[in-house]
């Protein structure tokens, strides 16, 4: 919306400039062509009016409201020389020629005075002298010039007008389309991601499950270890967050996580809680070599202490900080949702202490809860290297 008003702006500014530097130039044709105006006060509106072309190119590029005054100004001095410097004879013939200059220089700046009511109310000011000084000139309230000049005014009146209205609804239309567009992607992905979970599972476990539910016919019970312990292999590497890469049926590729740093596991699982709606922000240093048992238990921990927060905490952001040293990595998981009493847990719910505390202490690592109603949740993670 912010680039949409900003370019609406610049939209308006060129149109101002455009408006008023034509309109000026052909004023000035028509005067110099009706020959009427004094030497003199010829000379002092063609200065009048090159400075109101200068203020409306400067207003052009810069926007200020002083530029668009000085125009205004300008444009009054011009009228005022061109039609005391002459002959009531000689007015009429000016006024008609002055008529682009009052009407269409004087009344470009409404177009661009949005939210500004000193400009707003020193372009009507000038507008109404200007009219006032060709209505003076003319003789007659009805004449063509006195017409013009009004008529010039009601259309950029009407002008500014549409625009005002038209701008914020296309602009609530690109925002809707923007909307449904964003939605229908992350449709698609979605759909996508699930048709390939759909033949991830059909390659592999379900297969596995199939040769079992039919007793391993016609397979060894050699092959059918290897191919339980290769989908349990995919599986858990899944739950690290890597992303399976088809080679043949039955046949996928993963990246080795003894030869990744800790740095990229943590973005996959990163990655992954976000598709789930969680953000997770990492603080610390992630370039850190783990055997491949401990980052193993390392990342699984953190995952559930994650999960944890996406379940339980009722808020959507939480923040991993990653320190380490010679011997110890830690990790400190916390977020600023609703807590709870750790006095109130019973000893038979045994999810944090076998999935993160057993876990760890199973690599030679530990795990600590700090929590409290309505203070958040804060688990330290401790692994060797």
């Amino acid at each position: 919306m912010d680039f949409i008003a900003q370019e609406r702006d610049r939209l308006l500014r060129s149109t101002t400039r455009v408006v008023g530097v034509t309109c000026a130039l052909v004023s000035v044709v028509g005067i110099i062509s009706s020959a009427s105006v004094p030497i003199m006060p010829l000379l002092g509106a063609l200065a009048c009016i090159a400075v109101l072309i200068a203020a409306f190119l400067a207003f052009g590029a810069n926007g200020s409201p002083w530029w668009s005054a000085l125009a205004s100004v300008s444009g009054l001095g011009a009228l005022a020389l061109l039609l005391l410097g002459t002959t009531p004879d000689q007015r009429p013939v000016v006024a008609a020629a002055v008529v682009p200059l009052a009407a269409g220089s004087l009344s470009a700046p409404l177009m661009a005075q949005r939210g500004s009511r000193p400009g707003l109310a020193l372009t009507i000011g000038s507008g109404a002298v200007a009219l006032a000084a060709v209505v003076w000139a003319s003789g007659s309230v009805l004449s063509a010039a006195a017409v013009g000049t009004a008529l010039g005014w009601i259309l950029i009146a009407v002008i500014t007008v549409w625009i005002a209205r038209s701008i914020p609804r296309v602009a609530r239309r690109i925002q809707s389309i923007g909307t449904a567009h964003r939605a229908e992607r992350q449709a698609s992905e979605t759909e996508a991601q699930r048709r390939q979970g759909a033949r991830l599972l059909h390659d592999t476990v379900l297969a596995t499950l199939t040769l079992l539910a039919h007793s391993g016919r016609g397979v060894s019970e050699q092959a059918m270890r290897e191919q339980a312990a290769e989908d349990a292999r995919l599986l858990r590497h899944l739950r690290l967050g890597a992303t399976p890469q088809p080679q043949q049926s039955g046949d996928y590729s993963l990246t080795r996580q003894e030869e990744s740093p800790l740095g990229q596991t943590l973005e996959s699982v990163k990655q992954r809680f976000g598709r789930m709606g969680l953000e997770v922000s990492w603080h610390g240093t992630g370039q850190v070599l783990l055997p491949s048992h401990v980052l193993d238990a390392f990342l699984l921990a953190l995952g559930e202490c994650l999960e944890n927060v996406r379940r339980h905490a009722g808020v959507g952001e939480a923040h991993v900080t990653i320190v380490h040293d010679q011997e110890t990595v830690r990790a400190m998981v916390t977020d600023s949702g609703v807590g709870f009493d750790l006095d109130a847990v019973g000893a038979e719910r045994l999810g944090f202490k076998e999935s993160v505390v057993n876990r760890l202490r199973e690599v030679g690592g530990d795990a600590k809860l700090f929590s409290a109603p309505g203070s958040g949740t804060t688990v330290v993670l401790e692994a060797p290297r």
